[in-house]
């Protein structure tokens, strides 16, 4: 009786630069290569939850849906390139999370992607050098520059509520798709007492832009919208917000400045669209709705 070999296991590590072409091209380059040599492989990715930066104001549970998009995406990336692989959300220590990893799938090759090493706290520690001696296990180590990947996608942030699923926004959002190539998070504020939960609106417009073929994915975040926001460009790579409301007599976020706000905050393009009441699909509008 023949004996199937052992599969090649190989263990991706990866947070915000989870997505990065470099690290897609270095995990198919190492399949293909176990592949060529007669093995079938086995790929898991496995991303620490971030870390929040002094100053935010962070939910756990925001932080590990940011994560778990993240990774989401980039499975489906790797599947886009023949490679079916599997993954999980880990400690926010990326060397416990590795060691952890390890030992809960086992490894013959970690690929560990980063920053550069002028942005990259993992770098800053030492990490692919604890990794190796620690391990026993080879280590390739990817960097990605997400700047450059810039010129293959453009990241949309986009912000709405009671007007999450208005057909002007998925008309906007159907445009910029059109236009170049486009990855879209979607985020939705809770909204303040009494508000109507946000969560069917947000999974029927993922669903929608899904359908139609954008690449999307989403999260319900923070009551007041500008900590959302805050927090999303601290979870995500991001490179243009789109915030969606209803008309000004309508709309809390409005009368709160909220686009000035956020365009004072960051030098990221930022876009205001307008869904009419009629539009909604769901929920009303309330006091302290978008």
């Amino acid at each position: 009786m023949t004996t199937r070999p052992q599969p090649f296991r190989i263990l991706v590590v990866a947070n915000e630069t989870v997505g990065g072409r470099a690290l897609i091209d270095e995990v198919r380059k190492k399949a293909e290569e176990a592949h060529a040599e007669g093995r079938p492989f086995a790929v898991t990715v496995i991303c620490p939850q971030n870390r929040p930066r002094e100053g935010y104001v962070i939910y756990d549970d925001n932080s590990l849906k940011a994560a778990e998009n993240r990774l989401t995406t980039t499975l489906a990336q790797l599947r886009a390139v023949g490679i079916l692989a599997t993954g999980a959300v880990m400690d926010p220590d990326p060397y416990s999370a590795t060691t952890d990893a390890v030992a809960a799938y086992g490894a013959d090759c970690i690929i560990i992607s980063t920053h550069p090493a002028t942005r990259s706290g993992w770098m800053r520690r030492d990490l692919i050098e604890r990794v190796r001696q620690d391990t026993g296990v080879p280590v390739d180590h990817v960097v990605v520059d997400l700047e450059a990947d810039k010129d293959e996608v453009t990241n949309t942030l986009v912000v709405a509520n009671e007007t999450v699923a208005g057909e002007s926004l998925i008309h906007l959002l159907r445009d910029k798709a059109d236009q170049s190539p486009r990855s879209f998070v979607v985020i939705c504020p809770r909204g303040g007492k009494g508000a109507t939960d946000p969560t069917q609106r947000l999974a029927t417009t993922l669903e929608r832009l899904t359908a139609e073929g954008l690449e999307a994915s989403g999260q319900i975040m923070d009551t007041d919208p500008y900590t959302a926001i805050r927090n999303a460009l601290q979870h995500y790579t991001i490179d243009e917000i789109v915030i969606s409301t209803f008309p000004a007599t309508r709309s809390g976020w409005m009368r709160g400045d909220l686009i000035e706000r956020v365009r004072s905050y960051t030098a990221k393009p930022v876009e205001h669209v307008v869904v009419e009441p009629a539009e909604a699909r769901r929920g009303v509008p309330t006091q302290a709705g978008a």
